[in-house]
Formats: C-alpha cells, sequence, structure tokens
C-alpha cells in the first residue's frame, strides 16, 4: 500500500484517550500505508492529574513492543521545550531549549518511546533565555551521533529560524530543515485573539509559504488543519475570531467543492493542503475510525484544476 502524507497526531493519546483506543488508532493507521506519527514530550500535560507529559510517548512506546519489527517501517515526530519543569506557572517553568535541556529531553522521549533514534526532532516553542548557538549545536550533536534524523522548529518566527540555519551553516553543523505551524483553509482576522492559542507565531503566512516554496530542503507541516472539527460539526462553531467575510466566502466554496466531488469538507481541505505549493504535510489528531478513514481518503486526493483554482482564489 502507498504511504500517504498524513501525520498521525498523538497529543491525546494516553489521557483523552485511552490506551486500547491509542493501539487501535495506530493499528488502522499503518493498515491504510500511515507512517507519520507526531506526538510530543509534553503531551499532554494540561490533560493529566500530574501536571506533566509524557503520556502519549509512553502509549507510543508501549504499542511499538508489542509488535517487533515495526518501528523501522515508520517516521517518528516528537518535540522538546515546552514540557513544564517544575514549581511555577506554565509557560514560564517549560523546559526550554538550553543545549543541557534539550539532550535529557530526547532521552526521555527515547525512553519512553522505546527507540534508539527520533526521526524528526522539533523545538517546540522558542526561547529566547537560551542562546541560538547553544540550541544549534546541542541539535547538531544529536544528528551528529546518529540518535535525531532530521530537525524542525515549531512555532518560531522565521527570522529566528533563518538565523539558526545560519549558525548552524556556518559550523558545518545540521539545521532546521522543517517547520510545523498552524494552518488551515479559513484564518482568523489579523492580530484577533485566539483562546488557547499560546504561540504567538505559530501560524502560516505568506512569509512563510514563500520561505517554503523558495527552499527545497524545507519541509512544512500543520496542525490544527480541520479546526477541531468546525467544517463538518454544527457543535462545534467556529470562534469570533474568524467571523469576517472571507470566513464566509471562503466557507460557501469549500462546500460547493466538496458537493460537487462527493466528498466531506474536510477531505477537501486536507487535500488542498497536500497539493499545494508548497505541499504541506497535514497533522490530524483523531478519535475514531471514522474520523481516521476520512482523514486517510482525504491526502489521497488530487483536486481537478477547476476547483483548486475557485479555492486558492477565493479570498
Amino acid at each position: 500500500m502507498a504511504q500517504v502524507n498524513l501525520a498521525l497526531g498523538a497529543m491525546y493519546f494516553g489521557t483523552r484517550l485511552d490506551e486500547r483506543t491509542s493501539f487501535e488508532l495506530l493499528d488502522r493507521f499503518v493498515a491504510e500505508g500511515g507512517t507519520i506519527i507526531d506526538t510530543a514530550n509534553c503531551y499532554s500535560f494540561w490533560a493529566d492529574p500530574s501536571g506533566f507529559g509524557g503520556q502519549s510517548e509512553e502509549v507510543i512506546g508501549r504499542w511499538l513492543a508489542r509488535r517487533p519489527g515495526l518501528r523501522d517501517k515508520l517516521y517518528i515526530s516528537t518535540k522538546v521545550g515546552a514540557e513544564p519543569g517544575g514549581d511555577g506557572e506554565w509557560p514560564a517553568n517549560r523546559e526550554g531549549l538550553s543545549g543541557p535541556a534539550i539532550k535529557a529531553a530526547l532521552e526521555g522521549s527515547m525512553r519512553r518511546l522505546g527507540t534508539d533514534r527520533v526521526d524528526l526532532y522539533w523545538t517546540h516553542m522558542e526561547d529566547r533565555s537560551a542562546q541560538l548557538e547553544d540550541t544549534a549545536g546541542a541539535l547538531a550533536e544529536l544528528v551528529e551521533a546518529g540518535l535525531v534524523g532530521r530537525l524542525g522548529a515549531s512555532n518560531h518566527p522565521i527570522w529566528r529560524v533563518e538565523r539558526a540555519r545560519r549558525i548552524a551553516e556556518s559550523n558545518g553543523w545540521e539545521g532546521y530543515t522543517a517547520l510545523q505551524l498552524r494552518h488551515s483553509y479559513v484564518k482568523p482576522r489579523p492580530d484577533a485573539p485566539v483562546p488557547d492559542q499560546n504561540h504567538r507565531f505559530g501560524w502560516v503566512g505568506e512569509e512563510v509559504l514563500d520561505y517554503v516554496a523558495s527552499d527545497p530542503r524545507m519541509a512544512l507541516w500543520a496542525y490544527t488543519t480541520l479546526l477541531n472539527g468546525a467544517y463538518v460539526r454544527e457543535d462545534r462553531p467556529l470562534i469570533e475570531a474568524y467571523d469576517h467575510p472571507g470566513t464566509t466566502r471562503r466557507l460557501a466554496v469549500l462546500a460547493e467543492v466538496a458537493a460537487e466531488l462527493g466528498i466531506t469538507r474536510n477531505q477537501v481541505v486536507l487535500a488542498w493542503l497536500t497539493g499545494g505549493n508548497p505541499s504541506v504535510t497535514p497533522i490530524v489528531g483523531v478519535s475514531d475510525a471514522g474520523q481516521l478513514d476520512e482523514a486517510v481518503a482525504g491526502v489521497a486526493l488530487t483536486l481537478p484544476s477547476e476547483q483548486r483554482r475557485r479555492l486558492d482564489e477565493t479570498a
């Protein structure tokens, strides 16, 4: 079966989703051609009574341990930087991106995942208390040691990503070659407050798209692609920040295209993301088999040129 350009978001494995359900979804994902699993060392500290993360990685690790030989067929992505580190309130108490914090976090992630390497390692939130040279050097050492395959930045401003890449390049180090940000077909008003959005620079905009498209080494992953069900569920309306004429127009053309093609609006959005320039790898969190099947089918679609044009030109 062909691989699909979809990352299974494992954020709530082990917290809101119990282990049995998580295992079933992981098994079904692999059976349908999925290979990419996205998690983080901090998932999901806010949903666990302990106040700390690691539950998602632990569930994935137990799942892998019961399926010998499967690890080599998968692409595992995890993150460092946002896990609570002790006393005080988050995000002030997060572990950050100092060299020692990065190395200690990777050791913990590999232990929980039961693996000797991470295929893509993300710095989850920027940390301006850490020197970029220290962060870039620590990450490069992990790559050099064979513990990490590729490096990515999530929720960082592009100027900081580029500065870190230049530091890495000047030292002959491996640098960032992936970005992970929030992205979907409809967008909130510029500067509109978005509740529960803790990442000031966690959005895809025209500058990000141009940056990625101009560099063949750079990949773009997107989270919150389906807006928590708002495209297809009346009981999950878009928040007020999305209330503007552009949203109305885009939702209308989205519904038209979905009806014309006989697919769901979620599937149109996923096909729009994967078929764009640059192509985007969507991260989709699911809670049941139906949602997973819908997502896998969506990323496998290629939108006809006329429908693609209408979606792109509607603003």
